[in-house]
């Protein structure tokens, strides 16, 4: 059958569907048929999955009528989705392929919600097309004779590649690739991303540095204009001293309004606590939605979750209140809108969420944005350009993860074992590889091998043998068991699963929040209202309780975000419109700020810096405005904290946010004299941060994460995890050993280099501080807070404060202010 008549299949098929295929579906087609690998750029809900899923099946037909391979012969594609909840949208898309078609092939999922039951089968006979995650996917790498399971296979698909890159499952499948292009013939590498700012970059990563794969690679683009109409909910009356903490709630009429309006909504939020606080709130407020409402996040059941997404597909569910976990994939064709509670920080999220709205080809996609305090406006005005302008993210990869290789080489040694020779040049193949050098592959094989130099004394580390013909093997039993089971380079908290008294599963919350609960505490959880009753073998036991006690909502430690770099120069282009009077209409409603703003202070141009001085009853305030994100306006407070305490004895308070920070003291500082000793200069960056940040406590809880996934220690089986103060005080003893009696350790050095290059984003510090040493500064000695400065003090407020007791501080303060 040649190519042509191939390609008619597949037209013949979107006409059935009423349907007409783009130019990038057929593109692909036609790369993938010829035999090349590729990176898929294309906007969410344009026909992406049958871009791929088409030429997979048709290449089988292919290869079946010139008998090159035989019917129910094996794996002949996978399918990597980074999230579990995408796997059965993925399988139905390709099952209604090969049944309209009539061709004899299986597909099946195999994730960690896959029985046990179910894998056994898989293992004796592995379906046409499976569809995974980057952990299983590993797993089956980590599996006896896994050389005989990938011989079929022809190709692999990374969906939502962009999700991938920027992190360590990323470094995960180049190491999961570069195994693979050696065990299979022919074997097509394709990747699928929507939101991503360096496309050139990301396919080279995922096919490897300069390697036949890459050569033979193309990068299409759907060049489809999707519309996406941002529309931000606005206040009757802006609050003139703005403050972050009231969740958005207090355009919650407006906001249900909207709802009412449409057939189907998704509410986004940003953290699974907001998500918990907005569900129970519309439910508080307009009980009239019960039966038509439901919550979806990463730590509800999964019978719940599948619940939801059944239902808001099949029309069932009016509203949906959810997290990132429906960020992707999940073809809701029936959603009208989307609203966005609070900043989303990136540019790429937005965009994705946006896009679940009008989630099929040529439909506009609409999306309201609520902002929680009133400068989050701005955020609204600046994702409405980037939206008009696709404007998106840059990913960046990760380099030399030492931590995740050495996972990988026990992973193979468990399987059938490896040549560290082979193996060497495979990865050298890497994008976060290519730089690894003799000395590092060497004390890496010493490392899985006699447990590197300080720890040779203890048999647990010597978890690799060398056999007699030179292959490196793990053949203890206990330690290949406690392997697998950690397989993975997902870091969190210890996770409890909640459960009733009565039986039953609700779903998992963190020890961290557990370990607070004292019997009788209630709290609200999935939407329920539950009465804690203890701590069983790791199961958070609970009951119902009584609904007019009060109840705190479970949170989360991994909450905090802030600014991508690409969000932080918009918000900046925005700002300076305000001075030239070019004014969106969330710019104008913020008129009320603004004018406070300039008769307190200023707002500054773009070739000016603002610094903000006052005095209050707490002390000294210093205020400075980068307008960078909280993580590196957190490392810049400590590191001119640092700097001014070497020139005179002063102590400070620190507070910051996405848009500024605040030095507070019990003295008054010269700013003149310090700028005059270069507070912002560039030299010496790396050691003053080093010094004022404590880098080595920060590196140290980086090394826990590290330590975990090269399996130096073990986080416990399944439903009975270790408890986190020991997974702590087990890493904390390695950090301390190695850092005594082995500085030169690769994974010591990993930890201060990812604190520094991902946690403290060193390079964007580089350039905040390039930027502002060519802006003028401007110096405002101010009589009393100002509007820019208030949400950065109420934030250093709430640590101290109740919420109730903040919010009456708050009302006072700002009654205060504006008698003035």
């Amino acid at each position: 059958m040649n190519r042509a008549t191939l390609y008619q299949i597949a037209e013949n098929w979107f006409e059935a569907q009423n349907w007409k295929p783009f130019a990038f579906q057929k593109q692909t087609w036609k790369a993938f048929l010829q035999g090349k690998n590729g990176l898929l750029n294309a906007p969410t809900g344009s026909g992406k999955t049958y871009a791929l899923w088409f030429p997979i099946i048709l290449n089988y037909i292919q290869q079946v009528e010139k008998g090159k391979i035989k019917k129910q012969s094996g794996l002949k594609a996978i399918w990597i989705t980074p999230l579990r909840a995408l796997s059965t949208e993925i399988k139905q898309a390709a099952e209604r392929v090969i049944t309209d078609l009539g061709v004899p092939m299986t597909v099946g999922i195999r994730t960690g919600d896959t029985s046990t039951t179910e894998r056994t089968q898989q293992k004796n006979k592995m379906p046409d097309l499976l569809i995974t995650t980057p952990e299983s996917l590993q797993l089956l790498l980590g599996s006896k004779n896994y050389a005989q399971t990938f011989e079929q296979c022809t190709a692999i698909v990374i969906d939502e590649w962009h999700e991938l890159l920027g992190n360590k499952r990323g470094v995960q499948m180049e190491l999961a690739l570069s195994r693979l292009k050696s065990i299979t013939q022919n074997l097509r590498i394709w990747g699928i991303s929507a939101t991503i700012g360096n496309l050139e970059l990301a396919q080279e990563v995922l096919l490897g540095n300069e390697t036949d794969a890459f050569q033979n690679s193309v990068l299409i683009k759907a060049n489809l204009s999707k519309k996406i109409t941002v529309r931000s909910i606005l206040p009757k009356k802006m609050e003139t001293y703005p403050w972050r903490g009231h969740m958005g709630l207090h355009l919650l009429d407006e906001t249900v309004q909207i709802i009412r309006n449409s057939k189907t909504t998704l509410l986004f939020t940003n953290t699974r606590s907001q998500c918990e606080i907005w569900f129970q709130s519309i439910l508080d407020h307009y009980p009239e939605f019960a039966g038509e409402i439901a919550m979806h996040h990463g730590s509800i059941a999964k019978e719940t979750r599948i619940w939801v997404e059944n239902a808001i597909k099949n029309e069932e569910l009016k509203l949906v209140v959810c997290t990132s976990s429906l960020d992707l994939g999940v073809d809701f064709a029936p959603v009208e809108t989307i609203i966005q509670v609070g900043g989303p920080k990136g540019v790429a999220r937005f965009l994705q969420r946006a896009g679940r709205s009008g989630h099929q080809p040529g439909k506009e996609s609409v999306i309201y944005f609520l902002a929680t305090h009133a400068m989050e406006l701005i955020e609204a005005s600046a994702l409405k350009k980037a939206a008009a302008e696709t404007i998106v993210e840059d990913r960046i990869p990760y380099l030399n993860c030492y931590d995740v290789l050495i996972q990988y080489l026990n992973t193979l040694a468990v399987a059938d074992g490896f040549y560290p020779n082979e193996i060497f040049e495979e990865i050298k193949q890497t994008f976060c590889y290519q730089n690894i050098s003799d000395v590092e592959w060497l004390w890496i094989l010493n490392f899985i091998t006699k447990g590197s130099q300080s720890l040779q004394a203890y048999d647990e580390f010597k978890k690799v043998e060398i056999e007699a013909n030179g292959l490196f093997k793990i053949n203890n039993k206990r330690i290949a068991m406690q392997h697998r089971m950690q397989i993975g380079t997902i870091v969190s908290d210890a996770i409890l699963n909640v459960k009733f008294l009565s039986g039953g599963y609700i779903g998992s919350i963190e020890e961290w929040f557990a370990s607070k609960l004292q019997r009788g505490d209630t709290f609200i959880f999935a939407g329920r209202k539950l009465e804690f009753h203890s701590i069983k073998n790791m199961i958070v036991l609970v009951k119902l309780a009584n609904s007019k006690k009060e109840s705190k909502s479970v949170s989360w430690m991994g909450g905090r975000m802030t600014f991508s770099a690409q969000m932080s120069e918009l918000l900046r282009q925005e700002l300076y419109k305000v001075n030239k009077g070019v004014l969106t209409p969330e710019l104008k409603a913020l008129q009320p700020v603004f004018e406070r703003q300039q008769k307190e202070s200023s707002i500054p141009n773009d070739n000016q810096f603002l610094i903000e001085t006052f005095k209050t009853r707490e002390g000294y305030h210093t205020i400075f405005y980068p307008f960078e994100g909280r993580f590196v306006h957190e490392a810049l407070a400590s590191l001119l904290s640092y700097r001014i305490s070497l020139l005179f004895p002063i102590s400070f308070s620190l507070a910051y946010n996405d848009y500024g920070f605040e030095l507070l003291s019990d003295k008054i500082l010269d700013l003149e004299v310090l700028f005059d000793n270069n507070l912002f200069s560039t030299s010496h960056l790396h050691d003053d941060l080093q010094s004022s940040l404590n880098a080595t406590e920060m590196a140290r809880r980086k090394f826990r994460d590290i330590v975990v996934i090269a399996g130096l220690v073990f986080t416990g089986r399944p439903g009975q995890p270790v408890k986190t103060k020991h997974l702590q005080s087990g890493s904390q003893l390695l950090f301390e050993v190695f850092r005594d009696y082995e500085p030169d350790n690769l994974l010591l050095r990993q930890a201060y280099l990812e604190t520094f290059e991902h946690q403290l984003e060193e390079g964007r510090l580089i350039q905040a501080l390039e930027r502002i040493n060519k802006q003028e500064i401007m110096i405002k000695r101010c009589e009393k807070p100002t509007p820019f400065s208030f949400p950065i003090i109420t934030d250093r407020l709430r640590e101290k404060l109740s919420s109730e007791t903040l919010a009456e501080r708050i009302a006072k303060m700002t009654a205060s202010y504006l008698k003035v």
